[in-house]
């Protein structure tokens, strides 16, 4: 539970409440959206502190230099910072690998390394266009000599307008060549022939996306991560953890919608607050109710992980259950507070708007729910 926690994970939390406090007034006049603008020199700011004070490398390797923070102690950081609502949460870790983490050789020299120094950025192009306009088949390769040649379409590629380069999933075909085939994971630099940036969009919540076309774009065969046929599974290779960590962000979003409700209810002599009505408190008590179910299942799988456990139903069920307690929340927080909710600029207005999509980033709620529901019937995985 969020109360069980070893000593070391409670200093954690206190340290981070107490940087989050420090850095709090670096973000006045800066809105609560995620793609509202922070100044470069506030944001260099918040990093050199956070490096002086270890959180800055914890979701970093240690081979490389990170101090890679257990799955739990992400939970109690990624946790206290979004119960901080602040638009400078994002800056407080270094990059994160994800699945560069794995690279190899050459490709961890010219791509994993320079992400770490914070030389290059990079997004996942993992889904594919749909629509009466988009390519016959999902985003496909052939092999060319030493060159694998990329047709297809990428949509909702987040951070892309920026990215240096694509992590991108691919189908490799038969395409006269020999070798395997089977899904690919290619690294793909945007300024080479063939690779458009088609379209460059917002979403509610303010983040940043773009659509990619391949068009018969050559990538060296050396940038593979991994091997062909293993495209699918370094995809999927830490995606409870990354689910866990929307989860735990969902729930620091709920706890302090929480807290600010209260505050907004109990406002005013008594006899004559919000939290004197009857219908006021049934609704008040379930965004409590809500909160405190979700922050127990958060725990309970980050210690499924934290004992090395796959927990990819758990993980899913988590991410599914915690981000839609978190619009639950923010939504009746909203209804309580009334129409100064919605103005933009509000807290909850910005809240409202972000956890909407946080049922739709990392995997859709439904889909989700057809992976549990598949990993227990097709493969009797799980403790659900």
């Amino acid at each position: 539970m969020p109360e069980s926690l070893p000593a070391e994970l409670v200093d954690l939390r206190e340290r981070l409440q107490a940087f989050v406090e420090e850095i709090r007034p670096l973000a006045r006049g800066i809105g609560g959206g995620e793609g509202d603008p922070v100044p470069e020199d506030v944001r260099a700011k918040v990093r050199e502190r956070s490096k002086e004070l270890g959180f800055f490398g914890m979701t970093q390797p240690r081979e490389d230099g990170g101090s890679e923070a257990s799955p739990l102690a992400m939970v109690v950081a990624r946790e206290t910072l979004a119960a901080a609502n602040t638009p400078l949460a994002r800056y407080v870790f270094g990059p994160d690998p994800a699945l560069l983490r794995r690279a190899e050789g050459d490709v961890r020299t010219r791509y994993l390394e320079p992400v770490l120094a914070g030389e290059k950025s990079w997004s996942f192009a993992f889904t594919e266009s749909r629509g009466p306009d988009a390519p016959p088949k999902p985003t496909w390769a052939v092999r060319d000599g030493d060159d694998f040649v990329v047709t297809g379409r990428k949509s909702f590629v987040t951070g892309g307008a920026t990215a240096d380069f694509f992590a991108t999933m691919v189908n490799v075909e038969d395409g006269g060549d020999p070798g395997p085939t089977g899904t690919a994971m290619l690294l793909i630099d945007r300024d080479i022939p063939g690779v458009t940036i088609t379209r460059d969009f917002h979403s509610m919540e303010g983040g940043g996306h773009v659509e990619l076309s391949f068009e018969q774009a050559r990538v060296p065969q050396v940038n593979i991560l991994g091997a062909v046929g293993e495209g699918m599974p370094r995809a999927m290779g830490n995606i409870s953890e990354e689910r866990v960590a929307s989860a735990a962000t969902a729930c620091g979003i709920a706890m302090w919608t929480v807290d600010f409700t209260t505050k907004h209810i109990t406002g005013g002599p008594e006899g004559r607050r919000l939290a004197d009505r009857e219908g006021v408190r049934l609704r008040y008590s379930d965004m409590r109710i809500d909160t405190y179910a979700a922050r127990a299942m958060l725990y309970r799988t980050a210690r499924l992980l934290e004992a090395g456990d796959e927990a990819i139903n758990e993980g899913a069920a988590t991410k599914v259950f915690c981000t839609e307690v978190a619009g639950r929340v923010v939504d009746t927080a909203v209804q309580l507070v009334g129409g100064q909710a919605l103005i933009v600029g509000h807290p909850l207005e910005a809240l409202y708007r972000r956890v909407r999509s946080m049922r739709l980033a990392g995997g859709a709620s439904d889909i989700l729910r057809l992976t549990v529901a598949r990993g227990i019937v097709e493969f009797d995985t799980g403790r659900l």
